[in-house]
């Protein structure tokens, strides 16, 4: 990933290749290609990254919150990988859940990397490649919500006051769902998950 001369040309390339996948087998397969780009270094610093996010919440929040954090990014990039290696793709014929929902989130993704300023300096010296590492996050996203038809946030997530994202007769749930409208590149807008009606 560190070759690309113009971050804003191949994040929109992306972008559309995504948003022509019809299939659930022709997205993973999409992201899983895009993901495999990134190199060990570039891991390391977004892991850096997740775990300096983390620390700066709250105890006893802050651990409770880790390990969902870890699976939200390493967890679905092991997961990712693992289907990639298995050949899953093929054999992922169905066409991807709320089209319209999808498209919208694929259009949404080159000004949420190229135009959202970080609220503070990726680890080392890595100015250049932080519409990337924003990117990293949104294939991942793309990867739980629209292949595997989860949640953004990981199921079990936990958040202030109690809640957690959890599952109710097939339907995912979420306690801040509908909470994030204002922040136009939140993941949440196009989460599958429902509002949690018990923090409305």
């Amino acid at each position: 990933m560190r070759t690309v001369a113009s971050p804003e040309t191949e994040i929109r390339r992306i972008a559309a290749v995504m948003e022509a996948a019809q299939t659930k087998g022709e997205l993973g397969a999409c992201l899983a290609h895009e993901v495999k780009r990134f190199g060990h270094y570039d891991l390391m610093v977004i892991g850096a990254r997740v775990r300096q996010e983390v620390d700066i919440l709250p105890l006893p929040y802050r651990e409770a919150f880790r390990p969902y954090a870890e699976k939200w990014f390493f967890g679905r990039y092991h997961d990712l990988l693992k289907c990639d290696r298995m050949g899953a793709w093929t054999r992922m014929r169905d066409p991807i859940t709320d089209r319209e929902t999808f498209v919208n989130y694929c259009r949404m993704i080159p000004d949420a990397c190229l135009r959202n300023e970080p609220e503070a300096p990726y680890p080392g010296d890595n100015a250049a490649m932080v519409p990337f590492y924003l990117l990293f996050y949104y294939l991942l996203s793309a990867f739980a919500m629209y292949v595997c038809d989860e949640p953004g946030h990981p199921e079990g997530t936990p958040f202030p006051g109690g809640f957690t994202v959890h599952q109710k007769n097939g339907q995912y749930y979420c306690a801040i769902r509908d909470k994030e409208e204002e922040i136009w590149h939140s993941i949440c807008n196009f989460c599958p998950a429902l509002q949690d009606p018990d923090n409305l």
